[in-house]
């Protein structure tokens, strides 16, 4: 099959399923997958710089997506004045002393000869950097956390447009990436996927744990967002109108009318994003990153800095997760550090990437799609088969409540079906490599 064809006939079934969902189901439904799934296409395409461009084994990418979440409470959440005037300066004075320690060690450990002196002075620095780190930030986090602790007790952001907070996202993944790079890269790549996955962990624990920072688990609700809030609309009297022209209750019209404002925002980045990357792809240098992932001895032999190359590439591909991030969070309009689970924000996007092909943006996109879809319908469906299968049981039925008590796990079943199929009868993936 010409694949042109073949790339649209699949976009095509996606389409299908979707606005079968709305005809089926219903349109909110059907807008609620779209809009998670043109997200999870871009965490796709992150992912797939990565591995598909240089074939760096990154599981981290629940840090990542935790990092673009807590940029948009970062931004565009007003300050908390009783809150920086009981410990604000304090603590971000701390958080200096500590990164400037930090900078102390890396110094001497360059300047002065491996012996004893070079061990005592490193030492001394991180001891007495310690000791004043936590001198400073201790009293100073629990006089934050203190201040109105049920809805405030935390310092609170920038009060900024919502919408700067997405670049900002992928800054600060950006950031955390150079560190993580800079010290994993050197790795093999099954260390790396250890360290990644490791560094990620920590990173979500941080946010669980420094409620100062973003609340923690107590979450942050009521995030600014582009659009209104659904009972802003239903609070107008014009739109109660305008919804009653189409025959609309406020409340369904408010709410596809927010989630349809999201989709066309969602579609215009991933669309700058898609024309970025096949340009990048097709220009010399992907090419180079391709024969770098294919052959690396042989790209150094060429003079390339094959280091510096994976490190450029791990940064862009952890900003584009880190801004699909913020964009997830604030189409919620919340951050729940306790929601973030390495088989969401992990496995899935790998099972997205290796479906849709590795190495191929178009597949990336589609893979995103396709498995959203079926993350989300599986369980109604799967709760569906299972009543049709013990329709001729009695209610009661041991059997019958052990398989209707098991349609919540045909999530991860049907995803390690689709994973075996597909390294089965198609391993390159439905639109592999070209």
């Amino acid at each position: 099959m010409n694949d042109t064809v073949k790339t649209t006939a699949l976009f095509g079934l996606v389409a299908v399923l979707i606005l079968g969902t709305g005809f089926f189901q219903s349109w909110n439904s059907a807008l609620g997958i779209l809009n998670m799934g043109l997200i999870s296409a871009i965490m796709a395409m992150g992912v797939n710089l990565q591995w598909g461009f240089a074939g760096l084994f990154n599981v981290g990418i629940m840090g990542f997506v935790g990092l673009g979440g807590l940029a948009t409470v970062l931004v565009s959440m007003p300050p908390v004045p009783a809150a920086w005037a009981a410990g604000g300066v304090n603590i971000w004075v701390a958080l200096l002393v500590g990164a400037l320690s930090l900078a102390a060690v890396i110094l001497v450990r360059s300047r002065l000869p491996q012996g004893n002196l070079r061990a005592v002075v490193t030492w001394v620095l991180l001891i007495a950097g310690f000791a004043i780190y936590r001198s400073l930030f201790d009293p100073a986090r629990d006089a934050i956390e203190k201040v109105n602790p049920a809805l405030e007790g935390y310092l609170g952001g920038l009060g900024l447009p919502v919408l700067l907070a997405w670049p900002v996202g992928g800054l600060l993944a950006a950031g955390a990436a150079w560190i993580i790079g800079k010290t994993a890269l050197g790795l093999r790549s099954d260390y790396l996927a250890i360290a990644t996955l490791g560094i990620a962990e920590i990173i979500i624990a941080i946010m669980k744990n420094e409620d100062w920072l973003a609340r923690g688990v107590k979450n942050v609700n009521g995030l600014p967002r582009p659009l209104p809030y659904e009972i802003d609309l239903q609070a107008d009297p014009s739109f109660v109108e305008k919804a009653a022209s189409f025959g609309l209750d406020p409340v369904t019209a408010s709410t596809l009318y927010v989630k349809l404002g999201y989709s066309v925002l969602f579609t215009i980045v991933l669309l700058i994003i898609l024309f970025l990357m096949q340009r990048s792809l097709h220009s010399p240098w992907g090419r180079m990153m391709r024969a770098i992932r294919d052959n690396e001895d042989a790209a150094r032999a060429m003079g390339k800095n094959v280091t510096r190359r994976h490190l450029q590439i791990f940064i862009l591909g952890s900003a584009i997760c880190g801004l699909a991030g913020a964009m997830m969070t604030t189409l919620d309009g919340q951050l729940t550090p306790g929601t973030y689970q390495p088989l969401r924000y992990t496995f899935l996007i790998w099972v997205m990437v290796i479906v849709g092909g590795s190495g191929n943006n178009l597949g990336a996109v589609l893979g995103g799609f396709l498995i959203w879809f079926l993350w989300v319908q599986v369980e109604p469906f799967g709760r569906w088969l299972m009543e049709l299968v013990t329709a001729g049981m009695e209610p009661g039925n041991a059997l019958r409540e052990h398989l209707l008590a098991s349609a919540a796990h045909m999530r991860l079943l049907t995803m390690g079906l689709v994973m075996l199929v597909m390294l089965r009868f198609s391993p390159r993936g439905l639109l592999p490599e070209k």
